[in-house]
């Protein structure tokens, strides 16, 4: 089993950066990948970015590419999602996860359904 812990979410106003966190542990070295996924009011949950452990590729939603940032810290099983130029649309709860089979193609990266943990979730809030 794999624990996840998201922390970092809030209150920002347009324009303005978070930086969310999530804390991995237990069978980290089972996951092969980790991502952030969203999910807005009355809207289904997305995928935003995501970030494989060997590799180091990331990749992320068109809606968030070039504001937001994935990274890790490998030593301590931590993914880091830098938000910047926040929008009041990326008002949501954000969930990180994490994945334990290794796929070639950035598809499977994407799709909620092939990841096996989850976090609790933070929430993120933009005013504008």
């Amino acid at each position: 089993q794999v624990q996840l812990v998201e922390s970092g979410g809030g209150l920002v106003q347009a324009g303005g950066s978070l930086r969310l966190s999530c804390a991995a542990s237990g069978r980290t070295f089972s996951t092969s990948a980790m991502g952030w996924f969203r999910q807005a009011p009355g809207k289904e949950r997305e995928f935003v970015a995501a970030f494989r452990w060997r590799s180091g590729s990331t990749y992320y939603a068109d809606s968030v590419e070039g504001r937001f940032t994935i990274s890790s810290d490998n030593a301590k099983n931590t993914v880091y999602l830098q938000m910047n130029s926040l929008k009041p649309e990326d008002t949501a709860v954000y969930y990180c996860a994490a994945l334990n089979k290794v796929y070639s193609g950035t598809y499977y990266y994407t799709r909620q359904g092939e990841y096996n943990y989850w976090g609790q979730g933070t929430q993120v809030t933009v005013s504008s």
